[in-house]
């Protein structure tokens, strides 16, 4: 992810990377390297210090996300992160209060907003172009478990520590589920109650590989109400083998239905309009292209202009993940309320 970001910023007319930092000193010489970095540090400490830099770029384990974002909001830095913003919404909350106190631009990375056709449809539906929504169903697959494209998990520990609780994984539902959660309720509205399933499956290679206890949960169904009052089914895992990264999101109102597949194409929907009472047949919208997060990012610090997601949609968003857990902890629906925790 390191290197889609650092891709991403050197695209960038006048966007420039001054430096990486790492605390493995022999990663970030290489990836500095590679990406034509001039400056490479192995604590952040010593990074703030030099000064000579304008926004930080956080792509490092979920656990490290909180402390590493304060550390560059205390020193006035505008900062991009990787999702989920913080471990739990009361971090979150916290995060989001620094950086509005700050004074600086703050965004995470949902990073499938750069689909044009998520743009579109929340500008349909904000539009009114589908009447009321009844009903939604979004599903994000993948199949690392069971296949080899991206490597063998079973010897890389970047996949490794996603499986594991005591490296700092919350499992596939904060991992990927965030992505599909933030997708399905862009364009409706936030979600009013949550009821979760979460299972780790066992594994043939056992309950532990090289050290890492293979325990956080790898499949995740979530049936969630909204608060406009639709009904949606949200799914996500590791064992959908052969889909290697499938993103998809249904939208059903009692105007027009609308039908996202971003495995098949980022810039076009297909949308399916009633007139009286008779379907008209799927219509494809050709939506364009929209400017990616990290372009968003960047315009924000010349604009000064606040860019979306900011940290308080990422904060959002956890507090809904953290429903899921207690959803699934507990077996019941769980309510989520818009008030924030107290200083």
């Amino acid at each position: 992810m390191a290197g889609a970001h650092a891709r991403a910023y050197r695209a960038i007319k006048g966007c420039k990377i001054v430096a990486a930092c790492d605390i493995d000193s022999k990663k970030v010489s290489t990836f500095a390297r590679e990406h034509e970095i001039d400056r490479v540090y192995t604590n952040v400490e010593t990074l703030l210090s030099d000064g000579d830099c304008d926004a930080f770029s956080i792509v490092t384990p979920d656990p490290t996300h909180h402390p590493l974002t304060m550390q560059a909001l205390s020193a006035n830095m505008h900062v991009l992160c990787e999702k989920p913003l913080g471990l739990n919404f009361e971090q979150t909350v916290e995060m989001q209060r620094a950086a509005e106190k700050a004074g600086v631009i703050h965004m995470v990375n949902f990073s499938y907003r750069n689909s044009s056709a998520i743009q579109k449809a929340t500008e349909l539906v904000a539009q009114g172009e589908l009447g009321n929504i009844r009903h939604v169903h979004a599903n994000y697959l993948q199949s690392w478990l069971v296949h080899d494209y991206w490597g063998d998990w079973r010897k890389t520990p970047a996949w490794l520590w996603r499986l594991s609780r005591d490296r700092g994984s919350a499992g596939v539902i904060n991992d990927i589920g965030i992505h599909i959660i933030d997708f399905a309720s862009m364009p409706l509205g936030s979600l009013a109650s949550v009821h979760c399933r979460l299972k780790c499956f066992e594994k043939e290679e056992g309950p532990e590989v090289d050290g890492y206890t293979l325990d956080a949960n790898d499949s995740a169904i979530i049936t969630a109400e909204f608060t406009n009052g639709a009904l949606g089914t949200i799914h996500t895992t590791r064992w959908a083998y052969p889909h290697e990264n499938s993103l998809q999101l249904f939208l059903y109102g009692n105007k027009a239905s609308i039908e996202i597949d971003l495995n098949a194409s980022y810039s076009t929907l297909k949308i399916n309009r009633i007139l009286g009472r008779q379907a008209m047949g799927w219509e494809e919208l050709d939506c364009g292209i929209t400017p990616t997060i990290h372009e968003r990012f960047i315009q924000s610090i010349n604009t000064g202009v606040q860019g979306q997601p900011d940290f308080a949609r990422g904060s959002e968003v956890q507090h809904v993940l953290d429903a899921c857990h207690e959803s699934a902890n507990t077996d019941r629906t769980i309510r989520i309320h818009d008030d924030k925790p107290t200083n």
